[in-house]
């Protein structure tokens, strides 16, 4: 424990979503949140709702005793989105000084709509909230990071990979970030900045409303991996971010990491 103290990590999409029946964290930006935390990391957590937000704070703080800056910000196609990363990124300087670590995890979509069905408004709704987020947080923090020589750590999916059914604006997102991550891991190699891609598979309530809302979408998508069980946000997918970002972190900059059900593969 606490091989994150003194760092301060950044996480898009990082509120407090509803537990799961076991418990368990309910979003994989909370699950990283509650992993971070308990390595003493101090945290900016940013996403659409406020109580959201308060939730994570307050349970964070109490429990772990570190400290969580929380900004409400949306990126969407109708907004200043650089002035609101902008507003994120002179928070955060101005409460902890640095960045040493940024995790794009939001990403909103309206899965199980076909291509043929999926309006403009929709295709913009993945876009923005994923890929164009991703673009504006890691230019804004890059100064930052090549000073403290940190690491970024962006969510792509199976559904680009693999071209799930009903998620065709999910995937060209989700397959932008891969791209840009790419580029990112060679541009910015020189400045000691790590740049990495996780493509995972971990139940949330999201997941639960996604096979809810869309069951046909959601038996045609997603399958029990060989593991036997999905992945745990917090105990898998957070303790990969936590060694991504770790300094003695030995994968190369720029790989992609495929979580299924615990299992790290390295395609």
């Amino acid at each position: 424990m606490g091989h994150l103290k003194g760092k301060t990590a950044i996480i898009t999409g990082g509120g407090r979503a509803k537990p799961l029946k076991d418990g368990s964290a309910g979003s994989i930006g909370y699950g990283i949140a509650i992993a971070y935390a308990k390595e003493g990391a101090n945290l900016v957590l940013t996403g659409r709702n406020e109580q959201k937000l308060i939730d994570a704070k307050q349970e964070l703080e109490k429990l772990y005793g570190i400290k969580v800056l929380t900004v409400v910000a949306d990126i969407n196609a109708g907004a200043d989105n650089e002035a609101t990363v902008k507003n994120v990124i002179d928070k955060t300087i101005s409460t902890f000084g640095r960045i040493d670590v940024l995790i794009n995890n939001a990403q909103a979509s309206a899965s199980g709509v076909t291509l043929a069905d999926h309006t403009t408004d929709q295709f913009n709704l993945a876009l923005y909230s994923g890929l164009y987020s991703a673009f504006y947080y890691m230019k804004a923090c890059y100064p930052y990071l090549k000073e403290t020589k940190g690491s970024v750590i962006n969510f792509a999916s199976g559904a680009g990979l693999f071209g799930n059914y009903g998620q065709c604006a999910y995937a060209a997102a989700k397959e932008g970030i891969r791209g840009l991550s790419r580029v990112a891991a060679t541009e910015w190699g020189k400045d000691g900045i790590n740049v990495n891609v996780i493509c995972p598979l971990a139940w949330t309530s999201q997941l639960e409303q996604f096979q809810e809302a869309y069951p046909d979408a959601f038996k045609a998508n997603v399958h029990m991996p060989p593991m036997g069980h999905y992945g745990n946000s917090e105990q898998e997918i957070g303790r990969v971010c936590v060694q991504l970002a770790s300094p003695d972190f030995k994968y190369m900059s720029g790989e992609t990491l495929t979580l299924e059900g615990g299992m790290g593969q390295r395609p």
